[in-house]
């Protein structure tokens, strides 16, 4: 299969703003307003960006066949780097990496090829950069198939890579969700690395949320929705490719937006209803050690250790050893012994994340 090097550039050409995307980006967008509306509402947000961030990197990874359980990936923040095993690293490189595009989109305001390269090399831990060597192709995994092979050679990579950057960046009548599917099609058919490029991709769709205001914190992932209509999500890339079905794909992000919003408003408000709970718990049954800001801390991570609240400064290492064992008596807190270190996990917010 010959390289796609005539990709067309953005925007297409087509009116893609059909009656039935209006009315789908009607409910996208109300969907995506109420929870962003919530998040704003919650005091620390630092709990709920967490908790679903270290979700997301799971769920995306999952995607590219990185699998690993919620049980290593929680451990992983808690214990020695040397004992996390490859495919949890992964994932925990998808984590930084959406951090550091947050950081930059937050300072620079806008989305650029550098951003781009950054967020994958991040994620790779490499610097391979740009593809600069022919022969890349995209196989079906189980027939070995050649189903798409991107453009070849540095220069048109990177021509496209600009006209990408202009597009994610500059003011039209389109509206923004739109941009987003439009945008995640485009930067997937360039798929300007020798790898990463799909959880890249999806790193780049809550980064332009975020560049556009639609959300105030990167909370909204669309890897959940994708994982779960994977091959619909390949199928349709291809009928972009082949036919410009652009209908089709927009309506199908379109819909990830709406119901991944309402998933990630429901699973908020569980959360924030969980350390409420909590909160009241520790105040009736252990009045001496209630710490408001130690609650929120245990809901920031699902594994801690002592050493960690230590570094916090909420009490000497003697002390919050006798806290931690406390609130594993109440049953908010359970220990488990990893090597030499004792963790604790928050039971009831790794069940809850869990069955997420």
């Amino acid at each position: 299969m010959t390289p796609n090097n005539d990709l067309k550039i953005l925007p297409p050409k087509i009116d893609i703003e059909t009656v039935s995307v209006l009315k789908q980006l009607n409910k996208s967008s109300r969907a995506l307003a109420e929870l962003k509306a919530y998040s704003e509402l919650i005091p620390n947000k630092e709990i709920l960006i967490s908790s679903l961030a270290l979700q997301e990197a799971k769920a995306s990874s999952e995607i590219e066949n990185i699998v690993t359980t919620n049980d290593s990936l929680y451990k992983a923040i808690a214990i020695d780097e040397k004992k996390i095993d490859p495919s949890t690293k992964e994932v925990l490189n998808y984590r930084t990496a959406l951090w550091r595009g947050v950081e930059l989109v937050k300072e620079k305001g806008f989305i650029s090829t550098n951003l781009i390269i950054e967020i994958q090399e991040t994620l790779e831990n490499n610097s391979g950069g740009i593809r600069k060597i022919p022969g890349t192709a995209l196989k079906n995994a189980l027939t070995d198939e050649v189903i798409y092979t991107p453009p070849s050679g540095e220069e048109l990579i990177r021509q496209l890579l600009r006209n990408l950057e202009e597009y994610y960046n500059i003011e039209t009548d389109i509206d923004p969700l739109i941009k987003l599917a439009i945008s995640h099609y485009q930067f997937e058919a360039i798929h300007p690395f020798y790898d990463g490029n799909g959880r890249t991709g999806r790193i780049l769709n809550i980064l332009y949320l975020l560049k556009e205001g639609l959300l105030e914190s990167p909370i909204l992932y669309l890897s959940s929705y994708i994982i779960k209509n994977k091959g619909l999500y390949y199928k349709l890339l291809e009928e972009v490719t082949i036919n410009e079905a652009w209908e089709k794909w927009v309506l199908y992000i379109l819909k990830a937006i709406e119901i991944t919003s309402r998933d990630t408003l429901e699973l908020a408000k569980n959360i924030k209803s969980l350390m409420d709970i909590t909160t009241q718990e520790v105040k009736n049954k252990l009045p001496k050690i209630y710490n408001k800001e130690l609650i929120e801390f245990i809901f920031t991570e699902t594994y801690t250790k002592g050493s960690h609240l230590v570094e916090q400064g909420f009490a000497t290492r003697k002390t919050m050893t006798k806290y931690l064992r406390a609130l594993e008596e109440i049953g908010i807190l359970k220990s488990e012994k990893v090597g030499r270190e004792v963790i604790y996990i928050n039971v009831h917010l790794f069940n809850l994340l869990k069955g997420s």
